[in-house]
């Protein structure tokens, strides 16, 4: 950067696997515009992201900066916790307070080479960039994580409910009740205190699907006059061959007849008790239905740690009873790739937005199934608004253990039935419609050119 007459963007992630995939991701896609882009988080969380990251076709033009935190205790996943949210990672959300300095500093850097820094940051990282407000020629912009739906509800009734809306949306809607510690609830609060810096909010989403709620986030009341991108989905909707020694997951599917896998896979932050574990096994093993399963724990803070991790027990015989018709995954399994083979006809998911978005940009319904955060929410937008999924797991039952003959009948619903195949047809179509969105001339396109010719109006 030896040039006043460039803009630089600062991507500032939250900590964790789902926002630094997204914000990854978002990179790479910015600097596809010939736009240097500067990644922040420490070095283990930048090659977490970069490792699980699929299809990164500009991570070159990514500088990465890995700062680094004072160590703390970790605590491991508790799988008998009454709550589901992933507690044993609030020292690290916590820690990440720790990177402002470095960001000011960076950021001051930049400021004296560019014409103008472009400040990234996700949603809960505001208090970490918020001194760019002292520079003249920063601006920054909140990126939110999670749907429209939820964001738009969730700030919609903390404001109490300034305009009125269509009734149906505010049917069976679950409350938010357990969907997060109440140490996380002050964590976000103490961060919605600086978000009120930003010029503007960025949404991993898109019109195709959540038109209308965007349209009630750009209402005044919630806008409060910024302007607002959906520039979702990030991650790739078509999937090349990889060049990569392919997963043993995607040559066993190679050989499975099309649409006839359900995938099975909750996400980063899940921890099962072992009799929920094994209700699972049963009802997968009685559904009659060809399945990959991805079975591990909850991330921990440092996912590269060789600490002991238990292995989890299943039924005794149940991997050879099924071993014609389904697939037991340990490690970390190719979510993109597996959803977008011919071979997978469903997604038995948490529901968390990077598994929603991924699923219907290559046309899977799913089995929702929410364990906390937006997942609830998001399992009546898939299910009861857009109908390209059936539920698992009712919100307002979710301290039971849910039988075998429940995920049974469910997984069946989803893999053999024409209610299935009605939900299968609609998410093909969403997806069609995102594909269609993402290129020339299509409304993500457009919304990106428009993105990107704003941050470097005048220059």
């Amino acid at each position: 950067m030896t040039t006043k007459y460039e803009v630089v963007v600062v991507i500032v992630p939250f900590p964790a696997q789902g926002h630094l995939n997204q914000l990854l991701h978002l990179s790479s896609l910015i600097s596809s515009y010939n736009i240097p882009v500067h990644y922040v988080s420490t070095k283990t969380h930048t090659r977490q992201a970069k490792i699980r990251a699929y299809g990164l076709s500009n991570s070159n033009n990514i500088h990465f900066h890995e700062f680094s935190t004072p160590s703390f205790q970790s605590p491991p996943p508790n799988p008998n916790s009454n709550i589901k949210f992933p507690s044993h990672l609030q020292p690290s959300f916590e820690s990440s307070y720790h990177l402002r300095n470095p960001v000011s500093s960076l950021l001051r850097s930049l400021s004296s080479t560019a014409r103008r820094v472009v400040v990234v940051h996700d949603s809960l990282m505001a208090y970490v960039v918020q001194d760019f407000t002292s520079l003249p020629n920063a601006e920054s912009y909140n990126f939110h994580s999670v749907s429209a739906f939820t964001i738009f509800l969730f700030l919609w009734e903390a404001m109490g409910k300034p305009f009125p809306i269509e009734a149906e949306m505010l049917e069976n809607l679950p409350s938010l009740e357990g969907c997060f510690s109440p140490e996380f609830e002050k964590f976000v609060k103490s961060e919605h205190e600086y978000s009120k810096f930003s010029s503007g909010k960025i949404y991993n989403t898109s019109r195709v699907f959540e038109g209308p709620f965007l349209d009630y986030l750009s209402k005044e009341q919630i806008s409060k006059g910024k302007q607002q991108w959906a520039l979702g989905p990030f991650n790739p909707v078509s999937i090349s061959g990889s060049i990569q020694q392919r997963h043993k997951s995607l040559t066993w599917l190679d050989k499975q007849g099309p649409k006839s896998v359900i995938f099975v896979s909750f996400g980063t932050t899940t921890s099962f008790s072992d009799e929920q574990i094994k209700e699972i096994a049963i009802g997968l093993e009685q559904s009659q239905q060809k399945f990959i399963w991805v079975l591990r724990d909850a991330d921990k803070e440092n996912v590269f740690s060789k600490d002991f991790t238990k292995k989890i027990e299943l039924p005794k015989g149940f991997e050879e009873r099924v071993k014609e018709r389904g697939i037991v995954v340990r490690d970390w399994a190719p979510q993109l790739e597996i959803l977008a083979h011919t071979s997978t006809g469903g997604f038995l998911s948490h529901c968390g937005w990077n598994s929603c978005m991924e699923s219907i940009s290559m046309g899977v319904p799913l089995a929702a199934w929410p364990m906390h955060s937006d997942q609830p929410r998001n399992t009546v937008l898939i299910t009861k608004i857009l109908k390209v999924g059936s539920v698992i797991k009712d919100w307002a039952r979710r301290d039971e253990l849910v039988k075998s003959s429940k995920i049974e009948k469910v997984v069946r619903i989803l893999m053999a039935s024409q209610e299935g195949e009605e939900m299968r047809k609609r998410a093909e179509e969403l997806s069609v419609g995102v594909n269609k969105a993402v290129g020339e001339g299509g409304v993500t396109k457009d919304g990106f050119d428009s993105f990107i010719a704003h941050i470097t109006r005048g220059i």
